[in-house]
């Protein structure tokens, strides 16, 4: 069952009448083995047990949604990465006769909300229509929206008012009751999203550029919308931040494009490359794009997709050919054409097209299999049992008196000071990471002490309190003792062992002095000891600091134990996991991944400070390293330092793979 490689031979559910387990066993048989593989299971048991109406997404036009509505009904557009409803708006109020003055827009944001309500009052009194963009941005002026709504007695019969808003749990409950519910979302899949650029265009657009090849540079625009859209749903290994590429972009796009094109016409013909990149990919796309290494993916579709090479005829230009498809730019005039090489295109497409390797689906299924899970134990009864079992409170109680016993005393930091006796910028590092550490073992021995006595009667039972207790009941960790924490994705199981881990290095630092091999992910703050080193070496050799940088290099050593001596400058790294590669020890370069084997553990890194105007690499790929599988927030926080690995292969490969190292495992 695991090595089996085709979707449908695992996900299969329906019983042939003659074996043992049934539809559901087969389910939770299919969780033990393949969690990839659930989501597809659940799919096709759903489908089985109740019908396809129930896994497949209703088709809603805009004409449907208009002839729901009513005056005294809002319709709400919960917003998915992608979607744009307003330019749909637009037609369709153009084709009911509500287009240029009857149709009012008015983006939500700070300052908004005065001209927010006079534009209700009028549209209410002379039948507009009126789209309030993002209301999201301000959640709390909803409330005085939520009255207004409430006072309406007599409306104008043709007025409408249309509210747009990302998923958010402060969304007053009374519009969402009163009002009609639209999920938006774009075309899921390559084909889809090619489709729909081409259905939207005018059928005349790819003749009103005089340039010969507009045509054929408009597809290579929309497959790169395409791809930027679905590297989505595979999640930070596709972008860091799930990025709002939309329609509009792609409007701007082509339009810059004939703009330019027009004008290479004008002197020589040629087409000026370098400014369409830079205009599309670092200016429309690579404006939206915050992170660097997010950008880095964009500017490298646009060296990949954009150049004379496409046009070369002794050697075919293909997004990506394999045996079953090939992916071309079809030598094509007319936009009816271009639809009809769009229909022959296959409906689903695995990640490799987007430069992923194929392991990056069973990311994302695994992911859409976890967070189906957590929601479904976030809906089981949180009350006691009555079944003669074990009940909620003794199961709470029983995991807390473990928890208690794993407790290790403080450090007496007092004590440590002075046994340290000179204080490098390393020590700085431990004492401070001790402080942080004596806080949370502080909170956790509070916390457990209060709750069993909470159980017991003895004390109220908190909000805090209930929240440690259903989290220890779900066996999550508590939010008050993960603010503490270092930043992970670790059941509390997992957790515990890590924080086990934790203190042993920690003893072992302030027994036997600074490891050989720093485990990385024990630290709270693990970059504070990589500037300590670098901060070290500078002082010892007497370099400046702001000109100085990390060098670093893949060892043979697979274990720690390997490594005999300690660095008399830098250090060995442990507990590295390397996500979207695989790493050949022998040839000691990245390899493509293995199949099956999302994150595997990386060789004992060596780290050296040095000079950066010595530093001088080729054939390395820059490799960030990430806390946890999460990578780096749209607030920069969770990027440690960057390592820089050894390659045969053109760097491009590997950032489209979204090569990353980790300092957690799941």
């Amino acid at each position: 069952l695991y090595t089996t490689v085709t979707t449908e031979a695992v996900v299969s559910t329906q019983s042939t009448g003659d074996e043992k387990l049934n539809d559901f066993q087969k389910l939770c048989m299919l969780k033990c083995f393949r969690v990839d593989r659930v989501y597809r299971g659940v799919t096709n048991y759903v489908t089985g047990k109740m019908g396809e109406k129930y896994v497949t997404p209703p088709v809603v036009t805009f004409e449907a949604i208009f002839e729901q509505s009513s005056p005294i009904s809002p319709v709400v557009f919960i917003l998915s990465p992608g979607s744009d409803p307003a330019s749909d708006l637009m037609k369709l109020a153009d084709r009911t006769g509500f287009g240029g003055n009857r149709l009012k827009f008015l983006a939500m944001g700070q300052g908004q909300e005065k001209a927010a309500l006079q534009l209700l009052d009028t549209a209410i009194t002379r039948g507009q229509w009126l789209m309030l963009q993002n209301c999201h941005l301000l959640v709390n002026w909803l409330v005085d929206l939520e009255k207004a709504l409430e006072k309406i007695q007599k409306p104008h019969p043709e007025f409408r008012l249309w509210l747009t808003t990302e998923p958010t749990p402060r969304f007053p409950v009374g519009i969402l009751q009163r009002s009609f519910k639209v999920v938006t979302e774009p075309p899921n899949g390559l084909k889809l999203n090619l489709r729909q650029t081409y259905v939207k265009i005018p059928s005349t657009a790819l003749q009103e550029c005089t340039h010969e090849a507009f045509p054929e540079l408009m597809f290579v625009l929309g497959f790169f919308h395409a791809v930027v859209q679905e590297r989505r749903k595979y999640g930070k290994i596709g972008w860091n931040i799930p990025y709002d590429f939309n329609e509009s972009d792609l409007r701007v796009c082509m339009e810059l494009m004939k703009t330019y094109l027009d004008k290479s016409m004008e002197i020589d013909g040629k087409i000026p490359w370098s400014s369409l990149k830079y205009l599309i990919g670092e200016v429309m796309y690579g404006g939206r794009a915050i992170d660097n290494y997010d950008r880095r993916i964009i500017n490298t579709y646009m060296d990949e997709y954009m150049g004379d090479f496409i046009f070369d005829s002794f050697q075919p230009f293909f997004f990506y050919k394999d045996k079953e498809v090939a992916y071309n730019i079809p030598k094509e005039t007319h936009r009816d054409k271009f639809l009809e090489y769009i229909e022959e295109l296959p409906l689903a497409n695995t990640p490799c097209v987007f430069g992923l390797h194929s392991n990056a689906e069973i990311g994302y299924f695994t992911n859409a299999a976890k967070d189906m899970c957590s929601y479904m134990i976030e809906l089981q009864p949180q009350t006691s049992s009555s079944d003669g079992g074990i009940s909620r409170e003794q199961y709470i109680e029983k995991v807390a008196v473990d928890i208690e016993e794993k407790l290790p005393a403080l450090f007496e930091l007092d004590r440590i000071r002075k046994q340290l006796g000179e204080i490098t910028p390393t020590a700085v590092v431990l004492l401070q990471e001790l402080e942080r550490f004596n806080i949370l073992i502080s909170k956790m021995k509070i916390s457990v002490a209060t709750l069993q006595r909470a159980l017991a009667g003895e004390v109220g039972m908190s909000a805090e309190l209930d929240e440690i207790a259903k989290a220890l009941f779900n066996g999550q960790i508590p939010a008050s003792w993960r603010r503490l924490a270092p930043d992970t994705l670790k059941s509390l199981g997992n957790w515990i062992a890590h924080f086990t881990h934790r203190f042993e290095q920690y003893s072992g630092w302030i027994e036997k002095g600074e490891p050989a091999v720093m485990w990385l992910s024990g630290l709270h703050i693990p970059e504070s000891y990589l500037t300590a080193l670098v901060q070290a070496t500078c002082r010892k050799n007497g370099w400046p600091l702001d000109k100085s940088t990390l060098y670093t290099t893949v060892t043979t050593h697979t274990k720690a134990e390997d490594v005999r001596e300690k660095l008399h400058s830098g250090c060995y790294v442990e507990g590295l996991y390397l996500e979207g590669a695989s790493w050949d020890v022998q040839s000691a370069c990245l390899r493509k991944s293995k199949p099956k084997v999302l994150v595997e553990e990386l060789p004992v890194l060596k780290i050296i400070p040095i000079e950066a105007h010595r530093l001088k690499l080729q054939n390395t790929f820059k490799t960030p390293v990430y806390t946890t599988s999460e990578r780096r927030n749209a607030m920069g926080v969770g990027l440690v330092f960057e390592a820089d690995l050894s390659t045969t292969d053109h760097s491009s490969h590997w950032v489209l793979q979204g090569v990353a190292l980790m300092l957690n495992a799941d």
